[in-house]
């Protein structure tokens, strides 16, 4: 995933170790390397950090043998108040029997010590990046559980997104009627129900139909319902969308797909706000929210005769173009890596971290089924199956077959994608990447020589 600036980038290293010299010597080397660590000489004195719940730490390192309570002791007392921080444990050499069983127990790794600092080093990264994943997954399924709460996520950081949503700001809490215009897959149906959940319809209910799924002998019935007995089969009363989605929002999709024959009578319901069931005459006041959905230029549609123009003067009050993917290619990314995350969770999987080159893959595409076939890709990336609709060369996963990655290849690939990443949004601006790191400037330096990136040369470049 591309590194951002959210809570758990400030995530803490508590490094727990009795030998002053070993822990300042410790301590230093992972500062250098961009960690936030705090050291302690014994389980008691850290235990207030440990104790504070609400804020807890992002990996805890600690000596087996302590004056007071021990590693072991240590994480006991994590997996119950703590399970999902790695507890890394630091042995002597006769204890590696005993550092097995707490991994077995549940510790995440162990340094024996004498350890050089590259050990402990990426021994921490790792742990960091494996809470970094977690705490992403839980902060998604908190999303996701309160998502009829909350209005649908658009995402994406193209101006044609920032224009729907500041169309959608100024629209929803009224009444007009929208007409949505975009290629199938684009995310017509987002952009509707967010519509409607900031719509003052919010609590009733959002209801949608697609036009060119209903076949004609079925619209009308489906539409404005029936009483028991208005033809062969109608054994008891329906009440049609039409009439159900009274006091919220009716969604019609690919509105162009309407029998002619049905487009007056939905033109006058939408007038004159009263229907009537099928095999009755008794008309019924509705009260709903219109929100279509086409895809094409309805002037076609209207000049071809098999639109109505009054039905579509009607339904266009406000008219929201969404562009297809391939058309806002920002926002490619940004979307993919939301959908990485909710594949995950749903899989209960691991969310993969995307290379610099799989990015650049991404981009490439042209991505023919718009956001619906990103999402699709990305449920595959995240099953790690290759993708069978990419051009030749051109699977996400492709790349890594043949050969399981090393957690520390995995590491390597993502430090590089988020620190190219940093340098991108700050034109290469070395100071401000590393303050958007939060890392030193030295330490981002080794790195970016290290991984054969470029930074800037100006005021924003390397110190004389």
């Amino acid at each position: 995933m591309k590194a951002s600036a959210t809570a758990t980038d400030s995530l803490q290293v508590i490094f727990i170790e009795d030998d002053e010299l070993v822990r300042r010597a410790s301590v230093q080397s992972l500062q250098l390397a961009g960690f936030d660590v705090a050291g302690y000489a014994s389980v008691e004195a850290a235990r207030p950090v440990l104790d504070a719940a609400a804020t807890p730490p992002g990996v805890i390192v600690s000596d087996i043998r302590l004056p007071g309570a021990s590693g072991l002791e240590l994480l006991e007392f994590c997996r119950e108040r703590v399970p999902d921080v790695p507890v890394i444990l630091v042995t002597g050499h006769g204890d590696i029997s005993m550092a097995v069983q707490a991994m077995r127990d549940g510790a995440y790794d162990f340094v024996e010590k004498p350890f050089a600092s590259e050990r402990l080093i990426e021994t921490v990264r790792r742990a960091l990046e494996r809470r970094r994943l977690v705490l992403e997954n839980v902060a998604l399924r908190r999303e996701l559980a309160e998502r009829d709460a909350l209005v649908p996520r658009i995402i994406g950081r193209s101006a044609a997104i920032e224009q729907v949503r500041g169309l959608i700001a100024k629209v929803a809490p009224t009444d007009a009627s929208v007409l949505i215009n975009g290629d199938t897959g684009a995310g017509k149906e987002l952009i509707a129900r967010s519509l409607h959940e900031l719509s003052p319809r919010r609590a009733k209910p959002f209801v949608a139909v697609n036009c060119a799924a209903l076949p004609e002998p079925m619209f009308e019935s489906e539409m404005f319902g029936y009483e028991p007995g208005a033809f062969t089969g109608a054994a008891k009363r329906r009440i049609g969308k039409l009439e159900y989605a009274s006091g919220g929002t009716l969604f019609l999709d690919e509105i162009e797909s309407m029998p002619l024959s049905l487009q007056v009578k939905l033109l006058r319901v939408l007038q004159d706000g009263v229907l009537e069931r099928l095999g009755s005459n008794q008309p019924i006041r509705v009260d709903c929210r219109v929100v279509a959905a086409a895809k094409g230029d309805m002037a076609e549609h209207v000049a071809a005769g098999t639109f109505r123009r009054d039905l579509l003067y009607r339904l266009n009050v406000v008219t929201i173009a969404l562009p297809p993917i391939s058309e806002r290619r920002e926002d490619i990314v940004p979307l993919f890596e939301h959908f990485v995350l909710d594949a995950a969770v749903r899989y209960e999987r691991p969310a993969p971290v995307l290379t610099e080159r799989q990015r650049q893959r991404l981009m490439e595409r042209d991505w023919p089924g718009n956001v619906r076939e990103l999402r699709n890709a990305a449920e595959r990336f995240v099953l790690g199956i290759a993708d069978p609709q990419a051009p030749i060369g051109g699977s996400l996963v492709e790349e890594d077959a043949g050969a399981a990655l090393s957690l520390k290849e995995r590491v390597e690939r993502f430090e590089r994608a988020a620190i190219a990443d940093a340098l991108e949004q700050t034109s290469g601006a070395v100071a401000i990447a590393a303050d958007r790191l939060q890392i030193g400037k030295a330490t981002l330096y080794e790195k970016i020589k290290r991984y054969g990136l470029a930074e800037r040369s100006d005021g924003g470049g390397k110190e004389t």
